[in-house]
């Protein structure tokens, strides 16, 4: 960024064959907010870069996607040319959020369907997927029974939960546990946590906090440069009298989007400012087609109520669709939605390529 001639410096597209499609250019701004999101926090664990893959783009969700059904593929050779082979796909997810635990559970249902691609021996029974977090118990932001009641379907599915389990390395044979045990595994994913990336760190001189997120006041502008706002999993912001920054979740994102654009406007208008208030509204986690648990907050629900159930699914569902709507408009955010029932009838419910 630079902030002088107030600029942003974007670097070379490059295609597919590396051939440079646009080079390295400027773009000038008014105000600019920065909405870059986060990138995965491995906290300096050995072998985690070499070993682990993240999730932060569809690029990495993509790469997931080829080792999975590769693995699969594998193992349902191995048990084609020999019924009592003791092969499995194994899988490590390091972190207990709800977007690991929904991956857990997504896992068995796609494992559930496989025999209808041509995977005739394989099946949910071997997948074997280990969940590992090194808090009390997954699922922190909801309320304890929820995440005991999550713990227990995630059981049943065959996952194994190990929470209060601090990772301390991960090698090529699997992650390796404070305690000394070796969690063996052909897949290994972390999500133990988010940071800003590593652009982020001091760009254009503006102050960041030690996560490489930019550090924001009440009105969402950054602290040296009142023409740049930061937004979501790249801002940092304490808010007076409290002692943590706002939580790095979809809906503080877009709680700080409305107000960065009221205070944009604002600025623009020569009219004054809002500050930004978080209200945490509740959290929902979706375990595939098996459940949804959650939480809901706020004065229509009187305080903090717990669901879980066909309630919470529905609940769940809606939220997307506004969502959608949200994007995209009525008009094409419902014909989205019925685009997207059409493709639950026609499409393959798991995609080979």
């Amino acid at each position: 960024i630079d902030r002088e001639a107030r600029q942003i410096v974007v670097a070379p597209i490059i295609d597919d064959d590396g051939s440079v499609v646009i080079g390295r250019h400027r773009i000038r701004y008014d105000y600019l907010v920065m909405a870059v999101g986060s990138v995965s926090n491995d906290f300096g664990t050995p072998g985690v870069k070499e070993n682990c893959l993240s999730l932060d783009s569809r690029a990495d969700a993509d790469r997931f996607r080829r080792r999975l059904l590769n693995q699969c593929l594998r193992v349902s050779r191995q048990m084609t040319l020999d019924p009592k082979s003791d092969a499995y796909a194994r899988v490590a997810i390091v972190g207990g959020g709800a977007t690991r635990v929904e991956l857990s559970a997504a896992l068995y249902s796609a494992a559930a369907g496989r025999g209808v691609y041509g995977l005739d021996v394989f099946d949910e029974k071997r997948l074997q997927v280990t969940l590992i977090e090194a808090g009390p118990r997954i699922l922190p932001a909801l309320p304890e029974k929820l995440a005991a009641a999550a713990t227990a379907e995630l059981e049943a599915l065959g996952v194994r939960v190990l929470a209060g389990t601090q990772v301390t390395a991960a090698t090529a044979e699997g992650i390796v546990t404070k305690s000394g045990e070796t969690i063996a595994a052909d897949i290994m994913v972390w999500a133990a946590g988010v940071k800003g990336a590593d652009f982020l760190k001091d760009i254009g001189g503006l102050e960041t906090s030690r996560n490489n997120q930019l550090v924001v006041g009440p009105t969402l502008q950054t602290t040296l440069d009142p023409a740049i706002f930061a937004i979501g999993d790249c801002a940092y912001y304490v808010p007076e009298g409290e002692g943590k920054p706002i939580p790095p979740r979809a809906q503080s994102a877009h709680q700080m989007a409305a107000i960065a654009y009221h205070n944009i406007r604002a600025l623009i208008d020569q009219k004054p400012l809002k500050r930004f208030v978080y209200q945490d509204k509740g959290s929902l986690v979706s375990l595939a087609r098996y459940t949804t648990v959650g939480s809901l907050m706020g004065n229509l629900v009187g305080g903090r109520m717990a669901i879980e159930g066909r309630l919470a699914r529905l609940v769940y569902t809606s939220l997307y669709r506004m969502h959608l709507i949200g994007i995209h408009g009525w008009w094409k955010g419902l014909s989205l939605l019925l685009v997207g029932h059409v493709n639950q009838v026609v499409r393959p419910k798991l995609k080979l390529h």
